[in-house]
């Protein structure tokens, strides 16, 4: 009896925290969105001061957590997204400092119009409000989450996965010494300080109304939990199933370029390729090549029939295999007869999130760009340039690869919506 009272309590102890950090961040946007953007980019300049002045302290604190995760056994794809060395956290610094030297996205006049009846209206961007983000290894989405926030002019509640807990924890601490240096709320990015998974079903009920959308950053089990539990609006993808097309016109030198990149530059990013795509018309000049590269680049593939005849390192593919975001080095590889082939396969099998043709084809490029249904299409690039910073937005929220509101990078105009102004001189509806 006395257990259950002890659960109880700690149940009702970890709501009512929770409606705290709510209430408070709820009063936090208000101010926010009327906050200047001269004090909004003061607070962003003195968190990336703080950043860089307490590295060692961050990076010790992330030292903590990789040790821990790593005696877990976690992926290496896991502990590639939880590692914190110098030029990482040199870059969420100067990431933090590219944002605020981004336009203000709060109070553009988006449109204006006369009505007939003399009624001016115009469309004028806003804040979003609160945004939840939940997220897990991945340290440095506190930085770029909390700042995006923060000059788009909405409060953050940040709640990061128990194995970065420390190292969350350190940069959290720099972000709010800038909100402290510009005169802003502490609240304004308020961070879950426990690693209990209940804080999370909280956020997806809205805490009473205080979260206004929830962006969620992790495996597929954590953003299929937020898709389906979350009680607001939600700006997630589920999986990163990234496809590479090497056309029949594609340019053997640029398509290893692009593949090598596309797979290995970093395999744990969701815009790492999974599947590579060959034109039949080009397999017997380009195919033997890529699957030699990738193997001999350390990494393994596993193919269809035709890619199983070119090297004998290949391993079978299973219909499995080309609907899973590895994350790893491991890629999929297949021959389809044409464009229409390719482009099919990745209706069937992708997830919308990025895809690329490799070709010097522009009838080719242009009719892939306009066909394939992703958030982001890329053409003679590598897939790991689907980074809100390559895009010139400072920095992500995440990458959206829903239809409503926001798609691809998830930047500061997306953090915003809008509201109408109406300016009239006394009419009146008859």
């Amino acid at each position: 009896m006395d257990n259950l009272k002890r659960v109880e309590s700690d149940a009702e102890e970890l709501a009512a925290m929770m409606a705290r950090i709510g209430r408070e961040a709820r009063k936090a946007a208000h101010t926010l969105s009327l906050a200047s953007t001269e004090t909004k980019n003061l607070a962003l300049r003195a968190a990336a001061a703080a950043i860089r002045a307490n590295a060692e302290k961050i990076r010790a604190a992330n030292a903590q957590d990789f040790a821990a995760a790593k005696a877990k056994g976690v992926a290496g794809s896991f502990l590639d997204r939880l590692d914190l060395d110098s030029a990482r956290i040199e870059a969420m610094a100067k990431g933090i400092e590219e944002i605020a030297a981004l336009p203000d996205p709060v109070g553009r006049v988006l449109a204006r119009f006369e009505r007939p009846n003399g009624l001016m209206i115009e469309r004028v961007s806003t804040p979003l409000g609160v945004i939840g983000v939940i997220y897990e290894s991945r340290p440095a989405v506190t930085a770029d989450a909390g700042a995006l926030c923060l000059k788009a002019g909405n409060a953050a509640i940040l709640r990061g996965g128990s194995e970065s807990l420390r190292s969350t924890q350190a940069i959290h601490e720099c972000l709010v010494a800038g909100l402290k240096e510009a005169g802003l709320p502490e609240a304004a990015i308020a961070r879950v300080p426990t690693a209990d998974r209940a804080a999370v079903g909280q956020m997806l009920a809205g805490l009473g109304g205080a979260i206004d959308v929830i962006v969620p950053r992790g495996g597929k089990s954590l953003v299929a939990r937020v898709q389906a539990e979350a009680r607001v609006p939600v700006f997630a993808h589920l999986e990163g199933v990234v496809h590479v097309f090497i056309h029949r016109d594609a340019d053997l030198a640029k398509a290893e370029r692009i593949v090598k990149n596309a797979k290995l530059r970093r395999t744990g990013v969701c815009g790492a390729a999974e599947t590579l795509l060959v034109d039949r018309a080009c397999a017997a000049a380009h195919l033997a090549p890529l699957v030699k590269m990738l193997l001999e680049s350390g990494c393994a593939v596993r193919g269809d029939v035709d890619v199983r005849a070119v090297d004998s390192r290949v391993t079978p593919a299973s219909v499995d295999d080309w609907s899973t975001e590895y994350l790893d080095a491991i890629i999929a590889v297949r021959v389809v007869d044409d464009i229409d082939e390719a482009i099919d396969h990745i209706e069937l099998y992708g997830s919308h999130h990025t895809d690329c043709i490799v070709t010097e084809n522009e009838d080719a490029a242009k009719r892939f760009l306009n066909e394939v249904d992703s958030a982001i299409v890329i053409h003679n690039a590598s897939t790991q340039f689907a980074d809100g910073g390559e895009f010139g937005f400072g920095a992500e929220i995440g990458i959206a690869t829903g239809r409503m509101h926001a798609r691809g990078p998830v930047g500061l105009e997306q953090l915003t919506s809008f509201k109408y102004r109406v300016h009239g001189n006394g009419q009146i509806r008859p």
